[in-house]
């Protein structure tokens, strides 16, 4: 049984790839929108035009070398300078050339027309979040990637959509025309649903235009398609798109939210509760890189716990965290978070890990001190 081990392998190669067949594929998806749908249908237009010029082309070929092989006693055509295959070989190819161009045009029209739309989106990425605004709506918020740090580093099981999913989706009304506003605060990224056959790339200084229409309800998933840094994997994109009256329902949820957020940074705070509400900041938008117990990873992120920063002036403290540190991989938050955020993680990272310092920041200080600075 084992003088031919080469059999054994084979088979079991064979048993493994057979049970992954009805998972396989190699073409593209048809996606949601009708511009993925166009997309797909001048795909497999252009992939059957090039099928039958290969067959064409190959069978011509091998028919020639069957038939005109050296053992049948062919005698080789000789011509030089053939002013009929010279416009053959030049009409044929243009012809096909603008067989494929018509359909390809009016596709792409069609991806570049973002006039009338009805929502007007602008997303900014961050590293390594994507932020979101509702123009003319009043509503902004960041979406960071929720896959727990124990699934990445392998310390429990991976989700179903682990490294495609978010605290807080892009939420859109089903069957209406969305425009995206596709721009970056730091590096290049790139904005990318395959399901609605969109993909921006997001440039600092730059605002590259999208758009889409979903019709039918559910939850498409996507992700940076850029390299942005060492987290670029961990920059996931998820949109949720609702019924028009969900979406206004949620639309309202969320500019009560706002206003809320915006009464709390006069409320009186107490330590307690800007360091329980810091915690939850910090472990969303700092623990990738200063690590869950302030330890950080040297050199590239330093510590927190114990560092002067933490445990120094809380003035320095919180300016670091509003505007960042040049040269460095410490971005400005100041646009970031809001100012009770900003306030309740600065509190935290002060009084976490032993640095229990006993002082803290309020949201008022924080916007004195962006009103201030902003004269």
């Amino acid at each position: 049984m084992m003088r031919h081990p080469h059999v054994w392998m084979g088979l079991l190669l064979l048993s493994i790839f057979s049970q992954a067949q009805a998972a396989w594929t190699v073409n593209m998806t048809p996606g949601a929108t009708e511009i993925s749908h166009a997309v797909f249908d001048l795909h497999m237009t252009i992939f059957w035009i090039c099928v039958v010029i290969g067959v064409i082309v190959f069978g011509a070929m091998f028919w020639s070398m069957i038939v005109h092989r050296r053992s049948t006693g062919q005698v080789p055509a000789r011509f030089h300078e053939s002013t009929t295959v010279e416009i053959l070989w030049t009409i044929i190819p243009f012809l096909i050339l603008v067989a494929m161009a018509v359909p390809a045009t009016a596709t792409l029209i069609k991806m570049y027309d973002t006039s009338e739309p009805d929502v007007d989106i602008q997303i900014t990425g961050y590293q390594w979040k994507w932020h979101y605004k509702y123009l003319g709506q009043d509503v902004e918020f960041f979406s960071n990637l929720a896959t727990p740090a124990e699934q990445i580093h392998n310390k429990s099981v991976k989700g179903e959509h682990y490294l495609l999913e978010v605290d807080q989706p892009l939420v859109l009304p089903v069957g209406a025309k969305v425009r995206f506003l596709v721009t970056a605060a730091d590096v290049i990224h790139s904005w990318w649903v395959p399901a609605f056959a969109v993909k921006r790339d997001a440039i600092p200084g730059f605002v590259n235009e999208a758009w889409t229409r979903v019709d039918k309800p559910g939850i498409y998933r996507g992700q940076c398609a850029e390299l942005c840094g060492k987290d670029h994997g961990f920059m996931p994109i998820v949109v949720e798109v609702k019924s028009q009256a969900d979406y206004d329902t949620w639309m309202g949820e969320r500019k009560a939210e706002a206003v809320k957020l915006k009464e709390l940074t006069s409320k009186e705070w107490t330590l307690d509760e800007l360091v329980a509400r810091g915690d939850k900041v910090y472990h969303t938008a700092c623990v990738a890189c200063h690590q869950a117990q302030g330890q950080g990873l040297p050199p590239m992120f330093p510590a927190l716990k114990g560092s002067k920063i933490a445990t120094g002036p809380k003035g320095d403290h919180l300016n670091i965290v509003l505007h960042g540190k040049p040269g460095t991989a410490m971005a400005a938050f100041g646009k970031q978070l809001s100012e009770v955020d900003i306030a309740a993680v600065v509190t935290y990272e002060r009084n976490a890990w032993g640095n229990n310092k006993g002082d803290m920041v309020t949201p008022k200080e924080v916007l004195a001190l962006k009103q201030a600075q902003s004269q």
